[in-house]
């Protein structure tokens, strides 16, 4: 459920207003940055690393629904792995915060090429309702490139899932102008 504070709209993403159905405010749901050729580059298997930079939880707890039997994202041939070194994609989640700056950098220096980047939720993208705080420093896309942001305040696991599809090349959306 977002908490609609509107600061992803920075990132291209639309509200309406007089909207009674709030699920529906958001009007692109995943935004690509980059287009790439994922498909051709990693063949059909992805691995993923998730690294918090500062959350709350919920983006967390949305992203790991994904590897549960109703989502079950290894059957669509991607996976969560604990290492930056055998990580394709790194999922940015949270509000950027001092303490991770040089963290976020190390890490995504540590993958291998070729690498994406999937910033998910409101905080990563812009800093949520963190931003303003002196426990905030910038959005992820200011300190390393990112690829696809997935918006929300926590983005739910279906919209999680179209930003990996859509950084893993499985989905075909345009990015805005």
């Amino acid at each position: 459920m977002c908490v609609y504070c509107r600061l992803c709209s920075s990132a291209g993403f639309s509200f309406e207003d007089g909207n009674n159905d709030k699920t529906r405010a958001l009007q692109a749901s995943v935004v690509l940055q980059n287009v790439r050729s994922a498909r051709q580059i990693f063949g059909r298997s992805l691995q993923a690393l998730m690294i918090d930079v500062g959350s709350c939880n919920a983006c967390n707890l949305e992203v790991l629904n994904l590897s549960n039997p109703y989502y079950d994202l290894t059957r669509l041939g991607i996976s969560l792995t604990n290492s930056p070194k055998h990580a394709d994609a790194l999922l940015v989640v949270g509000a950027l915060n001092p303490a991770m700056v040089d963290v976020l950098k190390r890490t995504y220096e540590s993958m291998p090429e070729p690498k994406l980047v999937i910033s998910v939720g409101a905080c990563a993208i812009s800093g949520g309702i963190f931003r303003g705080t002196e426990g905030f420093v910038s959005s992820v896309r200011e300190v390393i490139p990112v690829d696809v942001t997935v918006p929300g305040c926590p983005p739910s696991p279906v919209q999680i899932l179209e930003g990996l599809l859509l950084a893993a090349g499985r989905l075909r959306k345009e990015a805005p102008p």
